[in-house]
């Protein structure tokens, strides 16, 4: 049960779908309790007075959403507002999956990307298949990041505004990845991250070996960095929002406070304790119950 329950339906951006019958229904469902939009006909709290079985009010409300694409949360209002942010980057704070667009680049996109699919569906071990994969790079220049980043990386929707509302709210914000710093240290300084973590890539005379330095940052290194940057920060892990797509994120995911699958595997939005399948990343700061008013433009 949860004691002082928020339920959020978020829209994607763009679909007005909370009209008046539909917003009715479900407050009747919930006890004729009060609702509060936070953007008008698109994403709207609920905040019932009794305390919530999560199971069964989600169960009620999925019925008369029915297939229309609208996600749902339930959680705690007094801790729904977090301090800080640790998000993964591929698929997640960009479109593409990095390694994959690297591979392009040597005519082997499609043996990577299925190599690549398998991992972040947690069908096969993270580690071991990240090595198969970089070794199928060596003889790579090690400009060629920059010129993946120009020609194919395209920002994921609603991150800007994402980091741009959570530095503006003093909180501090980590992208870790499984992939590369030749690309987290770009992204990160497009976008405002504090800080970011990922795998170095061996280079010798100016080309990539084939090889990661080790040790891997996978699933278990996610964890270690958002405790270790709690710790650093004076937060607790609750104090987090944390968003992945991958089975290599559920640890991260399950750590943090809030823990967002996005457009996530199916292993991984099954697990997750909260999962956005329509939305974008601003429906991270509405979950943390900002209003789109609220919202800072980068």
């Amino acid at each position: 049960m949860i004691e002082n329950p928020v339920i959020t339906l978020l829209c994607p951006p763009g679909e007005a779908l909370l009209d008046t019958e539909r917003m009715s229904a479900v407050r009747r469902v919930l006890g004729d309790c009060r609702s509060e939009w936070l953007h008008e006909n698109h994403v709207a709290d609920f905040l019932p007075d009794a305390q919530a079985d999560a199971a069964s009010v989600l169960t009620a409300i999925r019925t008369i959403i029915g297939t229309l694409p609208i996600d749902i949360a339930l959680q705690d209002r007094a801790t729904r507002r977090k301090k800080a942010l640790i998000a993964d980057m591929d698929s997640t704070m960009i479109d593409q999956e990095c390694i994959d667009e690297l591979a392009a680049e040597v005519g082997l996109k499609d043996k990577v990307a299925a190599i690549t699919a398998r991992a972040m569906n947690g069908e096969i071990e993270f580690e071991p298949a990240l090595r198969e994969r970089v070794a199928l790079l060596a003889g790579l220049p090690d400009t060629i990041a920059g010129k993946v980043i120009e020609q194919r990386i395209t920002l994921a929707s609603g991150g800007p505004v994402l980091l741009a509302t959570m530095k503006a709210a003093n909180c501090h914000c980590v992208l870790v990845s499984g992939g590369f710093s030749l690309f987290t240290s770009h992204i990160a300084s497009a976008l405002g991250f504090d800080e970011h973590h990922a795998n170095r890539l061996e280079i010798q005379n100016g080309k990539l070996t084939g090889r990661v330095i080790e040790p891997v940052l996978g699933k278990q290194a996610k964890i270690d960095t958002l405790e270790r940057v709690a710790k650093e920060q004076q937060l607790s892990p609750e104090d987090f929002i944390a968003v992945g797509d991958g089975a290599n994120d559920l640890g991260m995911l399950g750590a943090a406070g809030t823990g967002v699958a996005l457009h996530a595997k199916p292993v991984v939005a099954e697990k997750a304790k909260f999962r956005i399948d329509h939305g974008d990343l601003t429906s991270l700061l509405h979950l943390q119950g900002y209003r789109a008013e609220e919202f800072v433009s980068p």
